[in-house]
C-alpha cells in the first residue's frame, strides 16, 4: 500500500503504533544528546558544569523552536496537502522550509555568539557557571545550522509515511554522541567542551543522512532547486501553523530564564544544578508523549484533510491513552526513587541528591495528567487550527507558569518554585479540556452530515 494511501485506510490502532514506536524510540534516543551530556559532564566535571548547561538552555531552546516553527509547521502543512493528492505543493513547501531552516538557524547562530556572555547572565548564570555555560554554548552556536536542518526536516520524512527512516536520523546522532561523549571529555581531557563537540559532530551527521535522503529522492518528496526559492504565500501558511509549537518553545526559553533566576536567588548553584537534573529525567518521561505526537500527527493531518473525522477521533483518544499510561509509569519511578535516578547524574555528590530528590517529587506530582494536555494540544495544530493551538500550547508556559513562577516564591521561597510547574499543569489541562470537547462536539455534527468545511481562523 502506497505509504500516503495507508494513512486514510489502514486499522487506526496498528497505523498509530507503526507510526509512534519508532517516533517513539527516536525521541528517546534524541533525548540522550541532552541527558548523555548532563550525565558524562556530572562525573567528569561536576555539579557546576550542569548546571553550566541548564543555565544556556533557552539558547538551545531558541534554536529547537525554529526548527518546530519550520519543520513542524511544514510537515502539517505537507500531511494535509498530500491528503487532498497535491503532491507538487507538498514539494514546494517542503523546497521553502530547508531554505527557511537554513537562514534562520545562521542569524541565531551568528547573533548568540556576538551576545553570548551578557545573555547567559540574563538567563540566570553566577560567576562560578558562566565560564561553564560560555565553553559550552559557543560550540553548539557554531552548529546550529546542523541541529535545524537535521531536527527540522526530519519531520517530513516522518510527514510523507515513512518513519523509521526518521527514527534512523535520531538513531544516528544520538548514538554517535552517546560514543563521542566519554572520548572527548575523558580520553582527550576536554570537559564540557568535548560534549558540545561531541553534540554537534552527532548533529551533522544526522543533517547528512537527512539531505541525502531528499536530495537523492528516497521518498515520496524530493528537494529540488526550484523549490527552494522562497515564496511569500508559502512561508505564510508555513508560520501560521508552526507558530504553536514555535510559540511554546520560545514561552519555554522564558520560563527557563525566569527559573534560573529564581533558583539563583532562592537556592544558590546547587538549586539550579538540581534543576538540571530534573529536566533531564523529565525530558525522558515526555520524549515519548512527543512521539505519539509525531506519530499522530499525519494520521491526524490526512484523514482531516480527507474528511474521515471518525478516524480523527479515534486516533486522538488512542494517542491520549498511550500518553497516559506512559506519564503514569514516568510518576511512579520519580516518586519512589528519586534518589537512585539523580544519582546517575553526580560524582556522590550528597547535596545534590538531598535537595534534587525533595524537588523531583514536589515538582513531578501532578505527571499523570500532562500527557492528556500535550496530546491535545497537538490536536489542534495537526488539524491546521494554529490559533487554538498555540493558545492551549501557551497556556501552561505562559499563562499560568510565569505567574505562578512569579508569585509562588515570595510566599514558600525555593519550595514556591518547585511547586509552580504542577500547579501549571493542573489549570492547563482544565482550560484544555474545555477546547477539546467543544471542537469534538462540532467535528461529531460534521460527521454525520458533512459539507465543505470552512476554516474557522
Amino acid at each position: 500500500m502506497n505509504r500516503s494511501k495507508q494513512l486514510g485506510e489502514k486499522n487506526i490502532g496498528k497505523l498509530l503504533i507503526e507510526f509512534s514506536i519508532p517516533a517513539i524510540i527516536g525521541m528517546l534516543v534524541n533525548a540522550l544528546y541532552n541527558i548523555v551530556d548532563r550525565i558524562f559532564i556530572g562525573k567528569g566535571v561536576g555539579s557546576l558544569g550542569i548546571a553550566g548547561i541548564f543555565v544556556g538552555y533557552p539558547i538551545s531552546l531558541i534554536l529547537m523552536a525554529f526548527g518546530m516553527l519550520i519543520g513542524l509547521g511544514g510537515n502539517a502543512l505537507v500531511s494535509i496537502k498530500l491528503g487532498q493528492k497535491k503532491e507538487e505543493e507538498a514539494e514546494k513547501i517542503l523546497g521553502n522550509s530547508f531554505t527557511l531552516l537554513l537562514l534562520i538557524s545562521v542569524g541565531v547562530g551568528i547573533l548568540g555568539l556576538l551576545t553570548l556572555e551578557p545573555l547567559l547572565k540574563a538567563f540566570g548564570a553566577s560567576e562560578t557557571i558562566l565560564p561553564y555555560s560560555v565553553d559550552y554554548m559557543k560550540i553548539i552556536l557554531f552548529g546550529a545550522p546542523l541541529q535545524s536542518i537535521g531536527f527540522g526536516l526530519n519531520n517530513f520524512i516522518r510527514g510523507e509515511g515513512n518513519p523509521k527512516m526518521a527514527m534512523g536520523t535520531m538513531l544516528i546522532g544520538a548514538i554517535l554522541n552517546t560514543i563521542l561523549d566519554p572520548i572527548f571529555i575523558f580520553i582527550f581531557n576536554m570537559g564540557i567542551k568535548g560534549a558540545a563537540l561531541a553534540t554537534i559532530i552527532s548533529q551533522g551527521a544526522s543533517s547528512i543522512w537527512v539531505l541525502s535522503y531528499f536530495f537523492k529522492g528516497k521518498g515520496l518528496l524530493k528537494l529540488k532547486g526550484e523549490n527552494l526559492k522562497l515564496k511569500k504565500s508559502i512561508i505564510k501558511e508555513i508560520i501560521s501553523i508552526g507558530l504553536a509549537p514555535f510559540s511554546m518553545q520560545i514561552a519555554a526559553s522564558m520560563v527557563t530564564v525566569l527559573l534560573n533566576n529564581n533558583l539563583k536567588n532562592y537556592g544558590g548553584d546547587i538549586a539550579t544544578s538540581s534543576m538540571a537534573v530534573i529536566n533531564s529525567i523529565t525530558m525522558l518521561v515526555l520524549m515519548p508523549i512527543f512521539g505519539i505526537n509525531q506519530g499522530a500527527q499525519p494520521i491526524i493531518g490526512y484523514n482531516y484533510g480527507a474528511k474521515k473525522y471518525d478516524r480523527v477521533k479515534e486516533t486522538l483518544k488512542l494517542a491520549v491513552l498511550f500518553a497516559t499510561i506512559i506519564v503514569t509509569i514516568g510518576f511512579i519511578f520519580t516518586q519512589t526513587i528519586p534518589e537512585k535516578l539523580i544519582g546517575l547524574f553526580g560524582k556522590n555528590e550528597k547535596e545534590l541528591i538531598q535537595v534534587a530528590s525533595r524537588a523531583m517529587r514536589i515538582n513531578l506530582s501532578m505527571l499523570p495528567i500532562i500527557g492528556f494536555q500535550i496530546v491535545s494540544s497537538n490536536y489542534f495544530q495537526a488539524i491546521g487550527k494554529p490559533k487554538q493551538a498555540m493558545f492551549l500550547s501557551l497556556s501552561r508556559q505562559v499563562l499560568v507558569l510565569i505567574p505562578a513562577l512569579i508569585i509562588l516564591p515570595k510566599f514558600f521561597q525555593l519550595t514556591g518554585v518547585w511547586l509552580a510547574g504542577p500547579v501549571s499543569d493542573v489549570i492547563a489541562s482544565i482550560i484544555t479540556a474545555q477546547f477539546l470537547i467543544k471542537d469534538l462536539k462540532h467535528l461529531g455534527k460534521e460527521s454525520t452530515n458533512p459539507k465543505p468545511r470552512i476554516n474557522e481562523n
